[in-house]
């Protein structure tokens, strides 16, 4: 029986969920309803980036319902690229108060904005007055602790929010050890608003453990999970799967490829994307190790693609 009360999003992972794989992925593979797209970064004094404003165009992501993700602390220009936003038709944009990247969690960006809720308050105070877009939040249990999300909630409970979305990892954690369950059932319990719950749903089991814990959780993000398992959607909805799954595999794969052969510049560009995939989907075939060698160390367009074929040909099946 298929669960018509589940909506599964496809999270933000950068370098993998472009627009790209947002078109491609939906031929392919049922049960994915929603995407947050990769963080676009605000930038100051009034500027966009075009190539990621391009990422978030209606007119190329008819596919899936697409929400953009802004990264940034300084609202000014936070409600300035969400107006652009807005005028080019999205009535949702997510705040990003969870980057693990330490990198952007120096500058007070991401996760690390985190251990200070009073500059949160602000923050919002200023946006949500300022934006016609309606907001939500992707989150993490803390920057360096599990317990600052308890001080950041009574701040997020003041504003009007979509759904908070929150990773039950601490940022230091990146995506060490396990997801904090405990954690997720305390937030839930301290906070008003609607949760989606995000994390290390990597197969039906996983799946099933969560949503046993917090049956009123009917939202789940999945990002490396769907990488490595684009069947997984399916599996969770119950959605019966048609052809063989290695022939489905094979025909996204070369679906993705052509598609991305149409972008980028040169052959290691090309083949560079494409293995970035293979290191999350090619662990979940059977003994694989050794045709996945061979696809990540290929270095001509040629020797990938002979590769790619003699794995799929010579691989015995896929994972359950």
């Amino acid at each position: 029986m298929e669960k018509e009360n589940i909506t599964i999003i496809l999270a933000p992972l950068q370098g993998y969920t472009d627009v790209t794989f947002r078109n491609v992925f939906p031929d392919h593979f049922s049960g994915v309803d929603e995407a947050v797209a990769p963080f676009i970064s605000t930038m100051g004094q009034m500027r966009l980036k075009p190539s990621r404003i391009k990422d978030v165009d209606p007119e190329n992501n008819k596919k899936l319902f697409v929400v953009p993700q802004i990264l940034g602390n300084v609202a000014k220009d936070f409600i300035f690229l969400a107006d652009h936003l807005y005028e080019m038709g999205h009535k949702k944009v997510n705040w990003n108060l969870g980057c693990p990247h330490s990198k952007i969690a120096k500058k007070s960006r991401g996760s690390g904005l985190l251990m200070y809720p009073e500059k949160i308050d602000a923050f919002l105070d200023k946006v949500l007055s300022g934006i016609s877009n309606t907001l939500s939040v992707k989150i993490r249990l803390g920057r360096k602790s599990k317990d600052e999300i308890f001080k950041v909630l009574p701040v997020l409970a003041k504003y009007p929010l979509d759904e908070i979305i929150l990773h039950p990892r601490t940022g230091v954690q990146m995506y060490d050890g396990t997801s904090d369950h405990e954690a997720f059932g305390k937030a839930l319990l301290n906070c008003r608003h609607m949760f989606t719950y995000n994390g290390d749903i990597t197969d039906l089991a996983s799946f099933l453990t969560v949503e046993k814990k917090f049956p009123r959780i009917k939202r789940f993000m999945i990002g490396r999970g769907l990488l490595s398992n684009p069947f997984l959607a399916e599996k969770i909805k119950g959605i019966p799967g048609s052809k063989n799954q290695i022939e489905r595999l094979k025909d996204f794969h070369d679906d993705l490829f052509e598609n991305y052969q149409k972008i980028f510049s040169g052959p290691a560009h090309l083949t560079g994307r494409m293995k970035g995939f293979w290191t999350y989907l090619g662990p979940s075939f059977k003994k694989s190790k050794k045709g996945l060698k061979s696809i990540l160390k290929a270095r001509s367009m040629d020797r990938y693609q002979d590769a790619v074929n003699f794995f799929f040909k010579d691989t015995p099946g896929f994972l359950e």
